[in-house]
Parts: C-alpha cells; structure tokens; sequence
C-alpha cells in the first residue's frame, strides 16, 4: 500500500506558510506515513528540486511540478520528470500574466534551499493565470510525457466545475482530484464528462499540520514517476482515497 498525497504548498506559493520548507514538509511528511508527496505551488517548480533531495535522502518520492492556473482560472495539477523541470519552468514563466507582488497583501514568494536559505523572491504574483487554455496546458504537459490532474474538481473556485460547468470534451488526464468532503461516485452519478476517470484525494496543505489530512492509496508496481502515472491510471486496481 502506497500512500500519496500529491497537492502540497512551499513557502514560494504566496498562500504558503513560512514554515513550508524541504526539511519540514519531508519530516511531515514522514510523520503522516507517505510515501509519496506532490509539490504543487502556484505556477512555479522553483523549490521541487530542493525538496526532491530531502525526500531522497529519507526515501520519501516527491512528485515535481506545479498548480497551475489556466486562462479560465481553473487550478490543474501538472507534474513532469526532474529532467523536463526547466522546460515546464520556461513555460509558466513565459506565459503568465505578470503583475507586481505585494507581500505585505499576498505574502512572500520564496525559493529555498535545504538549509532554507533564500535564493530567489518571485517579485511577480504566481496566483494569476496564464494566457493557456486547460487543453492548452494539458497538451503541453503531455508532450513532456507529464502528468495532468484538474485539482479540485467540485470547488467553488477555481475549478472545472465553478470555472467551466464541465470537464471538457476529450481532455487528457491521469485523473481528477475532488475536495475531501466530496463523494466521487454521486459526481459521477450526475456528471457523464467524468466518468471513466480515476479520482484522487490531497490535503492542498499550505501549513505543515495539514499535510496528510487527506491522502490517495496507489498501487505503483515500481516507485518511479512512470510506475506512479501508470497506478494512477489503473483500471483494474483503480487509486483509492481517504480523509483523516
């Protein structure tokens, strides 16, 4: 059994508390029994590599990626292998709308080193969206051989159904996440865009004590980013998610 909680804030989202760096969100973590973690901040990678080599020095697998938000303001989880990290980087930095921080409002933006020393302060607001449509995104991932999961599908913001009403016709993902209230099978039940996905659970945890409260069991038949994307897809052994 393979516990994977994979939407995670760092201190670089600006909603990130200070306290979310590699060392603590590791021994978190740890703590919760993960063995896999998804760093997803807002449409930036910077402080993925960093916590990779934490998570790999304490054999927890850490997922690199971002939430990134669409034209239509719609959150995705898009995640991509360590080596194609900058190419996803080049993307979100070159097509979201920029407009100056302010941290005093929306908080610091922090890349961190392990020693969590600071090494960058984004100067511009990661929470706005890009100039990509969802499909856009979608198919820019995929040709990274990457990873797309529409967050939060049932939310009130920022999401498919607040955003769009529906999932759009043919879109590609390894699956959909839903907030930890909601019940997968009655969504199905009055929504046919969804059906034929597998659904995970995440905290989307922005404070240390929120990592794990809710988590998504995989089956990978290896730990690797291949074997997680194929477990995610899994028809016969479908992921299984659950709330503390």
């Amino acid at each position: 059994m393979t516990r994977a909680d994979l939407h995670i804030h760092t201190v670089l989202s600006p909603c990130g508390d200070i306290e979310m760096t590699p060392q603590n969100i590791i021994s978190r973590a740890i703590e919760e029994g993960l063995d896999i973690i998804g760093i997803a901040d807002h449409n930036s990678t910077l402080n993925c590599l960093e916590i990779r080599r934490v998570g790999a020095e304490k054999s927890v697998y850490v997922l690199c990626g971002a939430e990134v938000t669409t034209r239509e303001e719609v959150h995705v989880l898009c995640f991509v292998e360590p080596d194609k990290l900058g190419d996803l980087q080049f993307f979100l930095e070159s097509n979201i709308i920029k407009v100056p921080n302010n941290p005093d409002v929306f908080g610091y933006q922090l890349a961190v080193n392990v020693n969590e020393e600071v090494l960058e302060e984004v100067d511009y607001l990661l929470v706005n969206a890009l100039n990509k449509s969802i499909e856009e995104i979608s198919e820019f991932v995929h040709s990274l051989d990457g990873i797309v999961i529409p967050a939060h599908i049932d939310k009130g913001s920022n999401s498919i159904y607040s955003q769009l009403g529906f999932l759009p016709f043919g879109m590609v993902a390894e699956a959909l996440e839903v907030s930890q209230n909601a019940d997968s099978s009655l969504m199905v039940a009055k929504d046919k865009s969804i059906r034929g996905f597998n659904f995970i659970k995440s905290s989307d945890a922005h404070y240390l004590y929120e990592i794990g409260r809710a988590y998504t069991i995989i089956h990978p038949e290896e730990l690797s980013f291949e074997g997680i994307k194929s477990a995610l897809l899994s028809v016969s052994n479908p992921p299984e998610y659950r709330v503390k």
